[in-house]
């Protein structure tokens, strides 16, 4: 038969619920790539680039780090303009561009597209020598203050290539990204203060959701663009927004999941003007399938504000397809809920039926640091484990008896 999610099936009359906090620092200053089943895998100063490019996809997706304040302006020039380009009427007649907070393959220098199905915003396709080739030129400020004139000048052979310089032409430079050096990211990164790539973010398999400052569109009383602090789902991750409805009684096979990456976005808090205190919407669920295919269950309930940068949410797994049969040998046997663990105890739920078994906790050198002796498995079980002694840090988690070997990570804050 199927074995049924190891968590909510062994706990189906009593769901653990694990209250999460993740932040993104201070000032809202960092990135944080969290994975619903393993916690926070990554972070990145927000402040260390400027300029991200896709790397797997056919759009060529160029983003800007408009949250760390840099502006993108469209230029009404060529490529051939380079020489002659200046700022004269920008403040009145040329389109400010953005980043689309909806999805990763739109970013602020895709912009302005044509009729023409070959064009990418920066560049057009050319479906002969399947290469891209610059069409646009956009002058950008930096987060210095800086005004720069620039343009992508190519995407070929897996290469980006790019170019700017000050707008009255000195000190041009010139860069290049490499997609190969960036297989199984998203994006590849560029700094203008170094003149560098840089390679911040973890592979696309291993993260859920990013907890960032990014621009939105706000559109009341008229649509302006503004930083907030919020969450925006990875490529590919599905999600759905319940409104109205206690969140004890939701029901994610209500509605139908969405690939629209601001699903949960930045609005399950509200700032109130008369009491300074953010609100939270009591009456919303939000449910997250991760990469795996499990759905998760998540509840905003605080958020810290610039001071710290923490958001505060419940996370249950409500469902997890994607669990082997209970006869295969090489199924998971054994998970760790909540995993980061927070509380100095780890609830294992263990799927295996055999008289002894061993659990062993052993730190990434691969030193032993905890071992204990399980008794009764018979099936789906839950035990739990002190672990109030290890430091915060990753660790793995093994469980060994008769017919059954398997391994977890485990995190510890």
């Amino acid at each position: 038969m199927k074995l049924l999610t190891l968590l909510a099936a062994a706990t189906c009359s009593t769901a653990i619920i694990a209250q999460t906090t993740v932040t993104t620092a201070p000032g809202n200053a960092q990135q944080t790539f969290y994975s619903l089943e393993n916690g926070v895998v990554g972070s990145v100063a927000l402040a260390d680039w400027d300029l991200a490019f896709e790397i797997t996809g056919f759009t060529a997706s160029v983003l800007a780090n408009t949250a760390k304040g840099m502006q993108v302006y469209k230029a009404p020039y060529s490529v051939a303009q380079w020489g002659s380009l200046d700022t004269n009427g920008m403040s009145t007649g040329w389109t400010k561009a953005f980043n689309s907070e909806t999805d990763w393959s739109a970013g602020a220098f895709n912009n302005g597209l044509t009729e023409n199905e070959f064009d990418l915003g920066w560049g057009v396709y050319n479906f002969v020598t399947h290469t891209v080739v610059g069409d646009s030129l956009f002058v950008i400020k930096l987060a210095d203050g800086s005004w720069k004139k620039f343009r992508i000048d190519g995407l070929a052979t897996s290469t980006y290539g790019f170019t700017w310089a000050d707008v009255n032409g000195a000190n041009e430079g010139s860069a290049s990204l490499n997609k190969g050096s960036y297989m199984g990211k998203n994006f590849g990164y560029f700094s203008f203060a170094t003149g560098n790539t840089l390679d911040p973010e973890p592979p696309s398999a291993d993260w859920d959701l990013l907890f960032t400052k990014y621009t939105s569109v706000i559109p009341s009383p008229a649509p302006t663009p503004y930083s907030v602090a919020g969450v925006l789902q990875n490529k590919n991750i599905d999600a759905l927004q319940i409104d109205g409805v206690d969140p004890a009684l939701a029901d994610w096979t209500s509605a139908p999941f969405d690939t629209t990456i601001n699903i949960i976005g930045y609005d399950w808090k509200t700032f109130n003007m008369t009491t300074f205190q953010y609100e939270y919407a009591q009456d919303r669920t939000y449910f997250v399938k991760d990469q795996a295919g499990n759905v998760w269950k998540l509840v905003f309930t605080g958020y810290g504000g610039a001071a710290t940068g923490d958001m505060t949410f419940t996370q249950e797994l409500v469902s997890a397809t994607s669990v082997n049969d209970h006869s295969a040998s090489s199924g998971r046997r054994i998970v760790v809920y909540p995993n980061p663990v927070t509380s100095g105890t780890a609830t294992l739920v263990i799927d295996a039926t055999v008289s002894v078994a061993t659990m062993s906790i052993h730190d990434l050198s691969g030193k032993l640091v905890v071992q204990e002796r399980l008794t009764g498995l018979n099936g789906l079980v839950q035990r739990n484990v002190d672990v109030s002694a290890l430091p915060a840090g990753l660790y793995m988690l093994r469980l060994q008896g008769d017919g059954v070997n398997s391994t977890s990570r485990l995190v510890i804050e």
